[in-house]
């Protein structure tokens, strides 16, 4: 992972995150694998000891599984930049300018009036047309099903049903922003976003499962790279204006 002085952002250096996700996808596999066919030698020398083997055997396969998951994951899931951020995932990536972010912080929900975290960040754009113009396709199909507990819980928060099915039928109409009209996949996450960012304040998320510290240290990280993007950009504006004068 490459390492900044203290993670502070500095001109033309980036800093690239590790997601948590990954960690342990040799170690399952190579488990799982060995249970499995340790489990495989059991069943056909040691059929008295049948239950015990169906178990091994199923936890070896859970094992497999998830580690085989966790290496086919990308091994670095966000990079910071002064130009802004890039989410990357096993299906694609999405870039995020810092001057499109109007706030990020830790999701955050009342419900019962109990104030709930989730486990994601979430970040409010000024506009949502930059980022359905660079996300694949697949990959916005991708983010739509993983979200969806995410956008059930926004969209039932106040135990409203028929809310909900409004929600769910806008999502297959064309989706304008700022002039632009989409249509299909882009067009479903476009009114997902919107659908997030009316009920939980925030049009993108990141889980924390793909985060390489706690959530608050992250925030505070994402907040300084962004401040110090801006103060250069305000910079180079006015020094482009007195060279004008």
């Amino acid at each position: 992972m490459s390492q900044l002085p203290n993670d502070a952002p500095t001109e033309s250096m980036s800093l690239s995150i590790s997601p948590q996700t990954k960690r342990n996808g040799t170690t399952l596999t190579i488990a799982g694998a060995t249970g499995l066919m340790i489990s495989l030698l059991l069943f056909l020398q040691y059929k008295s000891l049948l239950a015990p083997t169906l178990v091994l055997f199923g936890l070896s396969i859970v094992g497999l599984l998830l580690g085989i998951s966790k290496l086919n994951e990308p091994p670095i899931s966000i990079k910071l930049t002064p130009i802004g951020l890039s989410y990357f995932h096993r299906r694609g990536k999405v870039d995020i300018e810092w001057s499109n972010i109007v706030r990020l912080d830790s999701v955050r929900l009342t419900q019962n009036m109990q104030l709930i975290e989730l486990p994601y960040i979430g970040f409010k754009l000024k506009k949502i047309n930059p980022i359905l113009d660079c996300i694949s396709p697949r990959l916005a199909t991708g983010l739509l099903t993983e979200q969806r507990p995410l956008f059930m819980t926004a969209a039932t928060h106040d135990e409203d049903l028929q809310s909900l099915e409004s929600y769910i039928g806008a999502e297959f109409t064309p989706f304008i922003s700022h002039g632009d009209r989409y249509r299909g996949v882009l067009a479903m996450f476009g009114h997902r976003c919107q659908t997030l960012d009316d009920n939980l304040g925030y049009h993108l998320y990141i889980s924390y499962d793909a985060l390489d510290r706690e959530p608050k240290e992250m925030v505070s990280l994402l907040r300084q790279w962004q401040q110090q993007a801006l103060s250069d950009t305000a910079q180079q504006v006015v020094s482009n204006d007195r060279q004008s004068v």
